[in-house]
C-alpha cells in the first residue's frame, strides 16, 4: 500500500468491547475546493466508518477475516461527497474474528487482547495540495450503545445510550477518553483482492405464531445468513430478545445444533422510537424467537437482512423437474450463506471456519454460479501464508486457528497433510484457471501449489502409496456411525492415493504452463509413479478396486488414474452395479459425492446418473428437498423422516459441500463447459436422461454470455444455443458426431437415439 504514517489506535477504556472513535478536523483554506477524498480504514476487530454521520461505504463486518499475522486487509472509500468545512471521521469497533470466540468450543483473544482502529484520509484540492488526516494519539474514544458483541453469541444494544451526535462536529462528552497506539507492522496492511461484505436481500416473515409467556416464533421461509432489524416503540428499560436457529423441533426453536453459540440479539428500549440492527454479529437462521415485543407483532414489524460478500451472479440453471430446481436454489443459498468474506463450512454454530476440503470440491460449482475469481483468490493468499508458516503443510482451516493449540477438538490438529482438504492448495487455483483463463492465480499460488505437492511426496510409504497418517477420507459416508464421520467404506489410502495422482497431474500441467520445465518433469514422474503404485497395490486382477466402494470407483474414473480402457470399463460397470444395488441411494461422502454422477456419465451410464440424482429416499440429494430444506445439509439425514433433528453433535442445515453435484447439472445436464480455460472456446454437450424433459442454462463467461436450452419430446431433442460473436463452440448431441460452430444464435434437433442431426 502507499506509505502512511497512520497508527493503530486503541481506547484507554475497552468500553465493553465496542468502542467508538472520532476525529474532528477542518478543510484547509487557500487551495480551492476538494476534488478527491480517499479514506482507507481497517481494524483489530470489525469496524464501520462514517464521515459526518453518513456511512463511508455500504460494507459491514469489515475488514473481514484474514490471516491477521501476515495480512490485515483495509477497505477504501470515496468520501468526497460527505465532506464539509468542518468534518468528523467516526468509527465503531466490535470484537469480530480478531478478538471474539472462534472455533469448536472456541476461545477468544486469538489474535490480540486490544481492539484497534486505523485510518488514512487523503484530501486533494484544486491546486494539487493534499491534506492528510490519520489515526494518531489526538483521536478520542468513547462508549457506544453496545453492551456486548460476539459473532457466535450475538449483540446486546442499550437504545437509551444511543446518541448519533457523536459523529457530528462540535460533540462534547466527558465520558470520552484519549487513545493510545498499538504496534502494527505496516507490511501487514494489504488491499483486499476480494469484495467487501454487504447487505443483500431483505426478507419479510412468512408466518408468525404465538408461544407461551409472550413469545413468538417467526419463519422467514429461507435459511439465510445475516440478522433481523426493526423499528419499535416501547416502555423505557424493557428488553426485546431475539434468538436465532435454522429449524423448529417439537414446536420450539431448535438451538441444540448451534452447540455453544448463543445466537441471541437483544435491545433495551429507550422509550422513544428505536431502530435496531445488530451489525457487529451475524447468524445463520430461518426461524427466530422474539420475546418482549411491545404490542402486536405482525409481518410488517421486522425483516431479515441477508448478508454476504458482494459477488456477481454469473450462472443459472433450471429444468422441468421442480425438485431439482429447488435443489439448485438450495445450492445457491448455501453458497451465499457461506461466502461471507471467506468460504466457510457453516454459518450458524460455534465453528464457521474456512475448511479447505469443502471449497476444494465446491470450487467448480461456485465459479459457475458467481464470479469468485477475486473472492477465492484472496483466500488462497491466506492459505499460502498459513502453509508457508507451517513448512508446506496446508492446514485443515484457513485462517488457521487450530495452530494456536487452544481449542478442544477431537481431530488431530498436529496431523500432516490430508487428501482433498490440503489438496485445495492445488485444486482450487486450477479451478480458477479453468473458469477465468487468468494465469495470474497460478503464478501467485505456484509456490504454494508445488510446496504442498512436495510435502505430500515426503509422506508416501515405500510402496508409493499415500496410506499413512490421519485422513478425513470419504468424510460423512452415510453408512458411517453418526459419531465417527471418518469411518467410511472407502479405504482412506485408496482415496488419498488417487487424490495425489490428480494433484501431481495438475501440478505437471501448471508447471508446463508457467515454463517450469524441471518441475513439470518431476511432477509428471510423480504422477506416473503414483498411478503405478495404485495399480500394483489397489487394482485387483478382476478389475475390482480395494475396498470395492462407490467412492473408490468414482475417484478412480473421474481422476483418470486407471491404466487402460479395460480397467476404466470394469470400474464403470462395477460402479453402476453398486449404485443399482443400493437402489440409487447415496453411498458416498465428501470425497465421492461431488464426482459420482460424473463417473457414471463418463462411463456411459447416464441413466444411472439421472436416477441417482432424482432419488428421493434418504440418503439422497432430493430427500432434504422433500423435507423442506432451503439450503444444503451437512448430513444426508440432518433431519429425520419424523421431523426430529439428527441426534449427533455435528449437524448443520447450511453446508454446501454436497451441493457440488450442481457442477454436473451445469455441465452435463445444462451442457455448458469450457473447452479452453476461461471459455476461450466452449463445449456444448447436454446429455438428456430420464426424469428431465427440458433444461435451461446460462453463463456469463470472460468471453461473453452463453445460453443453452433443450427439450425432449417424442424421441426428438431440440436445442437452442446463443454464443458471443466469434466464440467457437464444440457441439456434441446424443447419437450424432460432434461439430463446430461460431457465434450467434443456433437451433438444432436430433432424433433420439437415431444418429441424425438437422439444423433448423
Amino acid at each position: 500500500m502507499r506509505t502512511s504514517n497512520a497508527q493503530m489506535i486503541a481506547a484507554k477504556d475497552d468500553f465493553a468491547g465496542a468502542p467508538l472513535f472520532r476525529k474532528e478536523f477542518r478543510l484547509v483554506q487557500g487551495h480551492g475546493g476538494p476534488v478527491r477524498a480517499d479514506l482507507r480504514a481497517t481494524a483489530f476487530g470489525i469496524f464501520e466508518a462514517w464521515v459526518n454521520g453518513k456511512p463511508a461505504g455500504e460494507d459491514v463486518l469489515s475488514p473481514g477475516w484474514s490471516s491477521y499475522e501476515w495480512r490485515l486487509k483495509y477497505r477504501s472509500y470515496d468520501v468526497l461527497p460527505l465532506l464539509e468545512e468542518t468534518s468528523v471521521i467516526g468509527a465503531s469497533i466490535g470484537n469480530g474474528w480478531y478478538r471474539g470466540r472462534l472455533g469448536i468450543n472456541g476461545v477468544d483473544n486469538n489474535y490480540g487482547d486490544e481492539l484497534g482502529f486505523w485510518a488514512h484520509l487523503d484530501i486533494e484540492y484544486d491546486d494539487g495540495f493534499v491534506q492528510t488526516v490519520t489515526t494518531d494519539d489526538t483521536w478520542l474514544a468513547g462508549p457506544s450503545a453496545t453492551l456486548s458483541n460476539d459473532l457466535y453469541d450475538g449483540q446486546l444494544i442499550d437504545a437509551r445510550r444511543q446518541d448519533p451526535s457523536w459523529m457530528l462536529p462540535g460533540y462534547q462528552n466527558t465520558k470520552w477518553t484519549t487513545v493510545h497506539t498499538l504496534d502494527l507492522d505496516p507490511s501487514r496492511l494489504v488491499a483486499p483482492l476480494g469484495p467487501s461484505t454487504v447487505r443483500h436481500e431483505v426478507l419479510p416473515p412468512i408466518h408468525i405464531w404465538p408461544r407461551p409467556h409472550g413469545k413468538h416464533l417467526i419463519d422467514f421461509g429461507q435459511n439465510l445468513v445475516g440478522w433481523v432489524r426493526f423499528h419499535v416503540r416501547g416502555s423505557r428499560g424493557d428488553t426485546i430478545t431475539i434468538r436465532y436457529a435454522e429449524e423448529i423441533e417439537h414446536g420450539e426453536l431448535a438451538t441444540r445444533p448451534l452447540r455453544s453459540a448463543k445466537a441471541t440479539d437483544a435491545v433495551i428500549l429507550s422509550g422513544g422510537d428505536d431502530f435496531f440492527e445488530p451489525t457487529l454479529t451475524f447468524h445463520g437462521f430461518r426461524y427466530i424467537e422474539v420475546e418482549g415485543w411491545p404490542g402486536e407483532l405482525s409481518k410488517e414489524s421486522l425483516e431479515a437482512v441477508v448478508v454476504h460478500s458482494a459477488l456477481e451472479r454469473t450462472g443459472t440453471f433450471e429444468c422441468s423437474n421442480e425438485l431439482i430446481n429447488k435443489l439448485h436454489r438450495n445450492v445457491v443459498w448455501g453458497l451465499k450463506g457461506n461466502f461471507l468474506d471467506l468460504p466457510t463450512d457453516c454459518p450458524q454454530r460455534d465453528e464457521r471456519l474456512g475448511w479447505t476440503g469443502d471449497i476444494a470440491v465446491f470450487g467448480p460449482t461456485a465459479a459457475y454460479l458467481y464470479d469468485v475469481k477475486d473472492f477465492l483468490g484472496d483466500w488462497l493468499q491466506d492459505l499460502a501464508k498459513e502453509q508457508q508458516a507451517q513448512g508446506g503443510l496446508v492446514p485443515f482451516v484457513v485462517p488457521d486457528i487450530f495452530k494456536f493449540g487452544r481449542l478442544k477438538i477431537s481431530l488431530p490438529t498436529s496431523a500432516a497433510s490430508t487428501a482433498v482438504w490440503s489438496d485445495a492448495a492445488v485444486w482450487l487455483p486450477w479451478t480458477l484457471w479453468e473458469a477465468y483463463g487468468d494465469k495470474g492465480v497460478l503464478v501467485r499460488q505456484y509456490d504454494s501449489m508445488s510446496s504442498h505437492t512436495r510435502y505430500v511426496e515426503q509422506l508416501l510409504s515405500s510402496n508409493g502409496l499415500w496410506d499413512q497418517g490421519f485422513q478425513f477420507g470419504d468424510w460423512l459416508d452415510p453408512d458411517a456411525p453418526p459419531q465417527k464421520p471418518a469411518a467410511a467404506k472407502a479405504d482412506p489410502g485408496v482415496v488419498a492415493t488417487i487424490c495425489l495422482y490428480r494433484t501431481a497431474t495438475l501440478m505437471a500441467k501448471t508447471a508446463e504452463l508457467l515454463d517450469h520445465t524441471d518441475d513439470a518433469a518431476h511432477f509428471g514422474k510423480l504422477a506416473a509413479r503414483t498411478q503405478q503404485a495404485f495399480a500394483e497395490n489397489y487394482l485387483e486382477s478382476d478389475g475390482r478396486i480395494a475396498s470395492d466402494s462407490t467412492t473408490a470407483y468414482t475417484l478412480a474414473i473421474t481422476f483418470d488414474i486407471l491404466p487402460d480402457d479395460s480397467a476404466r470399463r470394469s470400474a464403470g460397470e462395477r460402479l453402476s452395479e453398486l449404485v443399482r444395488a443400493n437402489n440409487y441411494r447415496i453411498s458416498t461422502g465428501f470425497a465421492g459425492t461431488p464426482y459420482i454422477t460424473w463417473a457414471l456419465s463418463e462411463s456411459g451410464f447416464i441413466e444411472d446418473a439421472y436416477k441417482l440424482l432424482l432419488e428421493e429416499q434418504c440418503p439422497s440429494w432430493l430427500y432434504p428437498v422433500t423435507m423442506g430444506a432451503t439450503t444444503i445439509w451437512e448430513r444426508w439425514d440432518s433431519k429425520l423422516p419424523d421431523g426430529s433433528i439428527n441426534p449427533g453433535t455435528m449437524t448443520s442445515f447450511n453446508h454446501y459441500a454436497f451441493g457440488s453435484v450442481a457442477d454436473w447439472l451445469h455441465q452435463v445436464v445444462g451442457g455448458i463447459s469450457p473447452a479452453a480455460p476461461g471459455y476461450a472456446k466452449v463445449r456444448i454437450a447436454p446429455k438428456p436422461g430420464p426424469g428431465i424433459q427440458y433444461a435451461k442454462s446460462s453463463l456469463k463467461t470472460p468471453n461473453g454470455p452463453i445460453s443453452v436450452e433443450w427439450n425432449v419430446a417424442d424421441d426428438l431433442m431440440k436445442l437452442s444455443l446463443d454464443l458471443p460473436a466469434d466464440l467457437t463452440a464444440e457441439v456434441e448431441l446424443p447419437s450424432c458426431p460432434s461439430f463446430t460452430i461460431t457465434g450467434g444464435h443456433h437451433e438444432f434437433s436430433t432424433a433420439l437415439p437415431a444418429k441424425a442431426l438437422s439444423s433448423v
